[in-house]
């Protein structure tokens, strides 16, 4: 497999704290190699459960870019296998992300040179890797490869469209991407597929199965329907292999190094079909990220990058449901939009704080909602835009209970709506008291002595309404008072305007 070629660990996971460490000067001797580092790359990743035979294949990919020249690239019928570091057994191999140290350069028909990387991830959920870990690798790889081959075995099951939905959510959170698919393709290898008689192997009866499996249908559970339509979102291009079993020897013996005499021949016959399909230079993807190519160069940047993304504490925890991570993470988004919110308005119009002008106080209010629905907006969040719409507009509901609870909360601070009842119940008891004693003086007796009688029932209303604002017993009472006197008060600001000539319509003030 070439001299000094090996696998480099450029990914590492610490299985104690559940820590990401990239291996910075690793990656650089593989992708800034001067043969290289200004090609356009393509990179192959295979990632999937843990003893699938992620390694296996990859190995095979290796045979064949040494030899693609020569029909026989498969080898002999007793050449062991080299190259990824695999074995038969229970227990996981690879931990982290590899890349193969050799970086192969393709020349294309149209006369253009790629540079092929070829990745190996650790296998997705052992029993020491958190859904984090699993998540963060197989993000990590999605966002960086071309191709990500996603392996799985006998068939495609539910929970294997829920994990694939959890991990490329996980990525393009990462990556902020909005406008656009923001993965590659997307295929899936079905290893040992044991219905041919539904779906023959191969390409085409992958392309039957997985249009099948994928479909949305209206009679689907929503939940079924947004799990495909996530994955259909994600990937400009999808496909599917299906595979049969390499046989008994391969799975079961313990002494099998990769010799293909121990290998089944439908598997053969099937990996001669599948590892050209993926490797022929014309079908060959370059990487793009953002509808631009990136180079080796390029990519080493953007494992640094995207890195340094999963390493922060930006990002929310993967949970095994994505979307209870997601109602969590725009929940809490909610509520730290509206705690800035409060603590802003409280500046202005907090609880010791004197009267403001409403005027003022709305114009402060709309700078701090926009402030409010722009920190929501720019929260990091999982579940999608039209998710994230459905949180914003609670926000903005409560945004607007919150606004009115504070504007009747400095509507009371103004000291002429506190004491407007009291103040328009001692203007007319002055008022009759002073008609009274005119009519008095004129002889007019019967009529002072109604007069008499409103201010023994004006002096009877100040003392209810004292008592009700003391007691708070009796509110509906106080609030006729209110309003009779609010009535009282409108009618005579009109009564004054309409002398004075200034236009009658006025309004009401709340009570």
């Amino acid at each position: 497999m070439g001299s000094d070629a090996r696998p480099v660990q450029i990914v590492d996971v610490n299985k104690d704290d559940h820590s990401f460490t990239l291996n910075t000067e690793a990656l650089a001797q593989v992708l800034l190699d001067p043969e290289v580092r200004d090609k356009h790359v393509v990179v192959l990743s295979v990632a999937g459960a843990f003893r699938k035979g992620k390694s296996f294949l990859l190995d095979f990919m290796l045979r064949y870019m040494h030899r693609k020249s020569d029909n026989n690239w498969l080898g002999r019928d007793d050449e062991e296998l080299t190259g990824f570091s695999w074995r038969g057994g229970s227990e996981p191999e690879t931990t982290g992300i590899q890349l193969w140290s050799k970086v192969f350069t393709v020349q294309k028909s149209d006369g253009t040179e790629v540079a092929v990387v070829l990745m190996d991830t650790q296998g997705a959920f052992d029993d020491q890797s958190t859904v984090k870990d699993c998540a963060t690798i197989f993000a990590l790889s999605t966002m960086t490869s071309s191709v990500q081959i996603y392996n799985l075995s006998q068939n495609i099951q539910e929970d294997d469209l829920q994990q694939l939905q959890l991990f490329t959510e996980y990525g393009r959170l990462a990556m902020d991407e909005i406008f656009q698919k923001p993965f590659q393709s997307l295929m899936f290898l079905i290893r040992d597929w044991s219905f041919p008689y539904e779906y023959n192997y191969g390409f085409k009866g992958g392309s039957e199965f997985l249009e099948k499996r994928l479909q949305v249908k209206e009679a689907q559970h929503e939940e079924l329907q947004t799990v495909r339509e996530h994955i259909h979102s994600c990937f400009t291009k999808i496909s599917c292999f299906l595979l049969p079993h390499p046989g008994l020897k391969v799975a079961t013996h313990p002494a099998f190094r990769g010799q293909l005499s121990d290998v089944a021949v439908e598997f053969k016959t099937q990996l001669q079909a599948l590892i050209p399909k993926l490797l022929l230079p014309d079908n060959l993807a370059e990487k793009e990220i953002n509808g631009n190519k990136v180079t080796c160069r390029g990519l080493l940047e953007f494992f640094k990058a995207y890195i340094k993304i999963y390493q922060g504490e930006d990002l929310p925890q993967p949970k095994t449901m994505l979307m209870a991570t997601a109602e969590a993470n725009n929940l809490a988004a909610v509520a730290a939009a509206k705690d800035q919110y409060q603590k802003n308005m409280e500046r202005i119009c907090g609880g010791d704080l004197p009267y403001v002008a409403p005027e003022t106080l709305e114009e402060k209010h709309n700078f701090f909602h926009g402030e409010a629905i722009h920190t929501f907006a720019n929260t990091k969040k999982m579940g999608g835009q039209e998710f994230c719409d459905r949180y914003q507009a609670q926000l903005q509901r409560e945004l607007g209970e919150m606004w009115q609870s504070l504007s009747k909360h400095n509507e009371a601070k103004n000291l002429f709506s506190a004491f407007r009842t009291p103040a328009v119940l001692f203007v007319l008891m002055c008022l009759l008291y002073v008609v009274s004693g005119v009519l008095l003086f004129v002889g007019l007796t019967t009529f002072a002595l109604v007069c008499d009688c409103g201010l023994g029932l004006l002096m009877v209303a100040m003392l209810v309404w004292a008592f009700i604002r003391y007691s708070g017993q009796y509110r509906p009472v106080g609030g006729a008072i209110d309003q009779a006197a609010g009535v009282v008060l409108e009618q005579a600001t009109e009564m004054l305007n309409k002398s004075r000539g200034a236009p009658v319509s006025v309004k009401k003030k709340s009570s």
